[in-house]
């Protein structure tokens, strides 16, 4: 596929579009848990095009129904809310050629790409029925994502027969996703003074072998129908002590491991337990599987006949993997920069939103 070229001026004046648009949607603070006002202006944009085909559950939409008249159906699923604003984040504005704010990449400038193909009636041409989801709290925990009750509420999302995750993949198909769990592994400990620290038993220093292994633990390989997944444990968060001339008597850290598809939650558990050993305690907080990989789908195969984007496995989590609980094969494809998601000076290039429109608008016009 050749470069994007902004020369042409239906091309220059889409750009501007979109970054208007991101813009727009960069200035309203929706943080996981804050998506109300951003629901409600989504709602207000949606109600005009989608009529009685809206339905808001929560700060979650469901615009469209799938499979009316037989016909197949399309998900397009993006994310409404952020991570937390970093301190040192910049105000959203623009600049030549990008748009600067928290959510750029992850994931507003994907919706502003949503929103100009609907009102530009490229949803109502496809060949297909074409739905579209705008969600809340896919940044928090995997038991608090607003795709829970949405599919409990509207079952018929199952039906869906393929769908796109507007992630931000610089225009790829990523398919597949690591699966994540996150532990608290706990060691204990006796309290005593530190000028006599024989009379006790320091949890921090009990945790020093562990800890030893996960700076020596290289990630791992793993091949999945020809795609390269990586998996990787760490310890990400560390609480012990509570004064300073105290021989701490626990220690606690979050230990995240990041699998594979090739391995089921409950496998990756063990794995975890096992590489704890037996000098701690483990308990899973947070759990979230990991995404099937299929190659042979007849829609992902129009997604890249259609647009010429290349496939790479995700490496890290996304909401293909609940999709592919609930029976629909999903994989990860929008504009914006995996490398700027949840970065304080966050941005998203004017060209990648442009490129992300027209490859959606041939996947989704392509007789």
């Amino acid at each position: 596929m050749p470069a994007f070229d902004s020369s042409t001026s239906t091309d220059r004046a889409l750009g501007e579009a979109l970054a208007r648009r991101t813009l727009d949607l960069c200035r309203i603070r929706s943080a996981t848990g804050e998506e109300r006002a951003i629901a409600d202006r989504a709602e207000t944009w949606a109600r005009p095009l989608f009529e009685n085909a809206v339905e808001r559950i929560g700060n979650s939409l469901v615009l469209g129904r799938p499979g009316s008249d037989g016909r197949q159906s399309v998900g397009l699923f993006g994310h409404l809310d952020t991570v937390p604003p970093s301190s040192s984040a910049d105000e959203p504005h623009l600049e030549p050629d990008r748009v600067v704010g928290l959510g750029a990449s992850d994931m507003k400038g994907g919706l502003a790409v949503l929103e100009l193909l609907a009102e530009r009636g490229a949803l109502e041409e496809a060949p297909f029925d074409v739905v579209a989801v705008m969600y809340e709290r896919e940044e928090g925990p995997y038991t608090e994502s607003g795709l829970g009750p949405l599919f409990e509420k509207r079952p018929d999302l199952s039906r869906l027969d393929f769908a796109l995750c507007l992630e931000p993949t610089d225009n790829a198909i990523q398919m597949g996703c690591c699966g994540s769990i996150h532990a608290t592994v706990t060691f204990e400990g006796i309290s005593a003074h530190s000028a006599r620290p024989w009379q006790g038993e320091n949890a921090i220093h009990k945790a020093g072998p562990l800890l030893v292994r996960l700076r020596e633990r290289t990630p791992v390989a793993v091949e999945v129908q020809g795609l390269r997944f990586w998996e990787a444990m760490s310890a990400t968060v560390v609480r012990g002590g509570r004064a300073r001339n105290v021989v701490p008597d626990e220690l606690a850290l979050n230990l995240n491991y990041r699998f594979a598809p090739s391995k089921s939650l409950d496998e990756a558990q063990e794995e975890l337990k096992r590489f704890v050993g037996t000098q701690a305690q483990v308990l899973f907080t947070d759990l979230a599987p990991a995404a099937p990989v299929f190659r042979d789908h007849p829609l992902l195969r129009r997604l890249q006949e259609t647009t010429g984007a290349p496939i790479e496995s995700k490496q890290a989590w996304t909401d293909v993997a609940r999709l592919g609980l609930h029976g629909v094969p999903a994989v990860n494809f929008g504009p914006g920069h995996g490398a700027q998601a949840h970065q304080a000076a966050e941005y998203v290039d004017v060209a990648s939103l442009v490129r992300g429109y027209r490859l959606l608008e041939r996947f989704l016009h392509a007789g």
